[in-house]
This record gives C-alpha cells, sequence and structure tokens, in this order.
C-alpha cells in the first residue's frame, strides 16, 4: 500500500460526498415543495447526480479498481456537468437581492429570493462536483499509466491502493498477479554513490521491480534473458 496516495484519495472522495450530500439536501427539499407539478423535469433529475454519487462511493469500497473507478468518474463528471449547465440556465446571471415576489410551492409559496439563492447554492456545488471529477479522472489514468511503464503490467486492475503518489513508486507487486523470480546473487549499497550496486551474474538478466510503498526498487537476478 502506498499511504500518501491513499491518503489524498480520501480526502478528495471525503469532500465529494460531504459536497454531494449537501446538494442532495437541497434537491430534497425541492421535491417536497414542488412536486409533482411545479419544476418537476429538473427537481426529479436534481435528485439523480447525488444519488448516484453517494452509492458509487458505497460501491467503491469493494470495488477499488483503476478501471472501474476511471468509469465511475467519467459517468459521475457527466452527470455533474448536465446538472451544473441546468442550473445555469435556470439561474442564469440573475441578481438574488433584487428579486421581489414569490414562488408557488405544493404548501403555498416561498421568497423568489430564498429560492434563488438556493438554486445558486446548487449550481455552484454543482460545478465544484464536476471539476472534481475531472480532476479524479485525469490524475487516475496518469497514476496508473506511470505504474504500467514501472512494470506493473496489470496495474489496471489491481486494487488502487497499490498506486504511487507523483513522486514515489508504485507498491510492491504481489504474488498472486505477478509471480517473484528466485533471489540469485546480493546486493549491496554503495556509500561512495549513495545508490545501490549489483554485481551481474554470467548467463544471468537483472530485473527490478518497485520497492515497498514506493521506497527503493527491488533487484533480482534471473537466469537466462529475460
Amino acid at each position: 500500500m502506498t499511504v500518501l496516495f491513499m491518503n489524498m484519495r480520501l480526502i478528495g472522495y471525503l469532500s465529494t460526498f460531504l459536497l454531494s450530500a449537501a446538494v442532495l439536501g437541497l434537491t430534497a427539499n425541492f421535491a417536497k415543495l414542488f412536486l409533482p407539478d411545479i419544476n418537476h423535469d429538473f427537481t426529479i433529475f436534481a435528485l439523480i447526480p447525488p444519488s448516484v454519487t453517494l452509492f458509487a462511493f458505497l460501491c467503491l469500497t469493494q470495488f477499488a479498481q483503476p478501471v472501474v473507478e476511471v468509469t465511475v468518474h467519467f459517468i459521475l463528471a457527466v452527470l455533474w456537468l448536465a446538472m451544473g449547465a441546468w442550473s445555469e440556465d435556470i439561474i442564469g446571471y440573475v441578481q438574488c437581492y433584487q428579486l421581489p415576489g414569490l414562488q408557488p410551492t405544493n404548501k403555498g409559496t416561498m421568497t423568489l429570493q430564498t429560492y434563488c439563492y438556493q438554486m445558486k447554492v446548487i449550481e455552484a456545488l454543482s460545478w465544484t462536483i464536476f471539476v472534481l471529477f475531472a480532476l479524479f479522472f485525469i490524475m487516475l489514468i496518469a497514476l496508473t499509466s506511470r505504474a504500467v511503464a514501472f512494470g506493473r503490467y496489470y496495474a489496471w486492475r489491481e486494487h488502487v491502493s497499490q498506486l504511487g503518489w507523483f513522486g514515489e513508486f508504485p507498491g510492491y507487486p504481489t504474488e498472486a498477479v505477478y509471480p517473484r523470480a528466485p533471489f540469485y546473487g546480493g546486493y549491496g549499497q554503495n556509500p561512495m554513490m549513495g545508490g545501490y550496486h549489483v554485481q551481474q551474474m554470467p548467463g544471468h538478466s537483472i530485473m527490478v521491480q518497485p520497492g515497498v510503498n514506493g521506497g527503493q526498487p527491488v533487484v533480482t537476478q534471473v537466469p537466462g534473458v529475460v
């Protein structure tokens, strides 16, 4: 496990989860006030992105693979993009503090100013969550592609905890996916160079594997040509 990446992932997901819960609370209040006769199209759709987001985060705790998370990020980003665009189309550049009048509801009325402020909050949070999912999508592709370049050829199907943050090596490959070759020869630290040196044995190939938690790589020697 690479601790830094998992901590960054937890912070990002927790922030998005809380923002989505806030949007769901506002849209659920709109559903209570307006459905089924007033503003029904937007009110019904506005319940979908936050609900799907909260459900998706629960599912990602069980299926935390890069290929799954990238797909989920793309779908959720599209939903929140539509949510932000629709909210902007409704409220646009309206100045809420200048609005007089009342907004009809199922149980009476509410001031247009209150309705406008709540729509502005939904619009702002929708665009924020869209940007977060776009960043998640880009960063996860970059980190997984980087892990593949480091030799983790099945990184897209492994657990995301094995991905390294920027500037770190990926986690150590699991033997269930990457069978470990037998170790031949030794390697030691070179105090003059501040690194490691390997004495290659005749007829052997040197194989370098990523280290644990972004640490130094593991060097082994395998008979023949790899």
